[in-house]
């Protein structure tokens, strides 16, 4: 069975609050392992399509998936690596006391995080932009 091209946009919300309150509370706790709680959960969802997260948030749906607002599925796999990156540089760079680096890559994904729950994926525009470039580069090189 193939995945569906789209995902509930409640699920993503799920994902995303996850992200933003789990650097909150690493920030707020100095704990921040918090932060391998998105971590591992991107990483499941990537790895092998199972991510625990929108899993949980799958239960309290109140009407059938497609009934929502779709995401576009390849953008948030594209999102989601991002986050997997900036969230595993974060904790690196807290494990080799990279403290500057640990504040600027904690802080870029929850702040992608929080914009992307407002309505502006950072993610979904970086892709955007890539595939335009791509594009562009296949005309040129078919035109020579």
């Amino acid at each position: 069975m193939s995945k569906p091209d789209s995902i509930p946009r409640p699920l993503v919300r799920a994902n995303q609050w996850v992200i933003v309150l789990a650097v909150l509370a690493a920030w707020a706790t100095g704990w921040v392992w918090w932060l391998a709680v998105p971590l591992v959960a991107g990483l499941l969802g990537r790895l092998f399509g199972w991510n625990p997260v929108m899993r949980a948030a799958a239960l309290f749906l109140k009407k059938e998936p497609s009934a929502y607002v779709p995401e576009d599925r390849r953008q948030q796999e594209f999102s989601q690596t991002i986050a997997i990156v900036c969230l595993a540089v974060a904790l690196i760079a807290h494990v080799l006391h990279w403290t500057a680096v640990f504040w600027v890559f904690s802080a870029l994904v929850a702040v992608a995080a929080f914009v992307a729950i407002l309505g502006f994926c950072v993610g979904c525009f970086i892709h955007y932009q890539w595939t335009q470039y791509r594009y562009r580069r296949q005309q040129r090189a078919s035109h020579v």
